[in-house]
């Protein structure tokens, strides 16, 4: 059992305790945060205790088994063993799973921001149908959405949307979907027919926890402004637009989507506490090389990640080689197998990554 598991029970039993805080209890705030870090963390703690539950037994139906003086009790005592034994190897193999993906498993909110690149108009239309396309695959899966910050053009394209999506697995299966999206089509507003090349970059965050990131109000400036449509047109005459600016990080995330400013400063600071957790993150991942990010990206906006292929029918995945001859499928939200090729090329990396390790380090024993 690895201790990083045995560390995950302890603060799922931690958050047990708070759960019965006179002080938590009394928090709307810190309530809410304390219950979805203990919901995220409910199922692997379960199977941890079951784990540690199975060794006890194993236990004790090995020292039946070394004490029984008939055959009935040792073919009792065997065949309790065997039971428990299989299922010790199927829990096992679940920790493991969990171990490999370090919290995508028990993470359930993130928060994904489309933009338009290259390409002009096509590229907003583009990143128009990317952002339709991921909402069918939620509704596909029966998880929650939410806009958080939409810019649209006037022909109907999108410049920028942030929104969240919240659901038993969902930042497991759209973790690998940062980078650039390219896209390789005529457009609607190509009169020759001609096929042109146009971009949108996608950035998945996981959606930060009060508890995750505290931010300190003194750290932060906050600009009010009016909120604009299309072309620039005004929606309303209130400020109630909010731009937020992190002065430690230098990060800024701004929200307009809301009438009321009050919302939109609370969705902003959502998507600024994903973005500081991120950067966190990464400069961790950066510091242990022994968990660095796999060979399936970096999540960088400016690595080239898929190309989708109208004319062919055909979206390809430059990271792991896969192509897929169904995009009038894919771009309806069947992400399935897409999706499942990426974890399964995911999960192939950090076993060899780890078993590289390890290899290295009984050869540095050995000497």
């Amino acid at each position: 059992m690895s201790p990083a598991l045995q560390e995950l029970l302890k603060r799922y039993e931690e958050l047990e305790r708070q759960l019965m805080d006179p002080a938590v209890l009394a928090d709307p705030q810190r309530l809410v945060a304390v219950q979805r870090e203990h919901g995220s963390l409910a199922k692997p703690a379960a199977r941890v205790r079951e784990y540690n539950a199975l060794l006890e037994n194993i236990a004790a139906a090995e020292e039946m088994l070394a004490e029984a003086e008939d055959q009935e009790t040792r073919q009792y005592a065997q065949s309790e063993l065997a039971t428990l034994r299989r299922r010790l190897e199927e829990i096992t193999e679940e920790l493991e799973e969990y171990l490999l993906s370090g919290d995508s498993l028990t993470r359930s909110g993130l928060i994904m921001e489309i933009r338009a690149g290259t390409g002009g108009d096509e590229a907003a239309l583009f990143a128009r149908d990317l952002f339709q396309m991921y909402q069918k695959y939620v509704d596909r899966r029966g998880w929650e959405s939410e806009i958080i910050d939409l810019h649209a053009t006037e022909l109907g394209g999108i410049r920028e949307v942030v929104f969240s999506v919240r659901g038993e697995g969902a930042y497991h299966a759209l973790q690998f979907e940062s980078g650039g999206h390219r896209v390789q089509r005529v457009p609607e507003t190509e009169a020759q027919g001609r096929i042109h090349t146009s971009a949108a970059t996608v950035a998945v965050l996981p959606e930060a926890t009060d508890v995750e990131v505290h931010i300190d109000p003194e750290d932060l400036r906050i600009d009010r402004f009016h909120a604009s449509g299309p072309g620039g047109q005004k929606v309303n005459k209130t400020e109630s637009a909010i731009r937020i600016t992190h002065l430690p990080t230098g990060i800024v995330v701004q929200c307009q989507d809301e009438k009321s400013q009050h919302k939109n400063k609370a969705k902003a600071m959502r998507v600024l506490r994903s973005r500081i957790l991120q950067a966190k993150q990464r400069e961790a991942e950066q510091q242990r090389a022994d968990q660095r990010r796999t060979l399936i990206g970096s999540g960088d906006r400016s690595e080239r990640i898929r190309t989708y292929n109208f004319p062919q029918n055909r979206v390809t995945d430059h990271r792991i080689g896969l192509t897929l001859y169904k995009l009038d499928q894919i771009m309806q939200g069947d992400l399935d197998e897409l999706i499942r090729e990426l974890i399964r090329y995911d999960k192939q990396e950090r076993l060899r990554q780890a078993g590289s390790t390890s290899g290295t380090a009984a050869s540095g024993d050995a000497s």
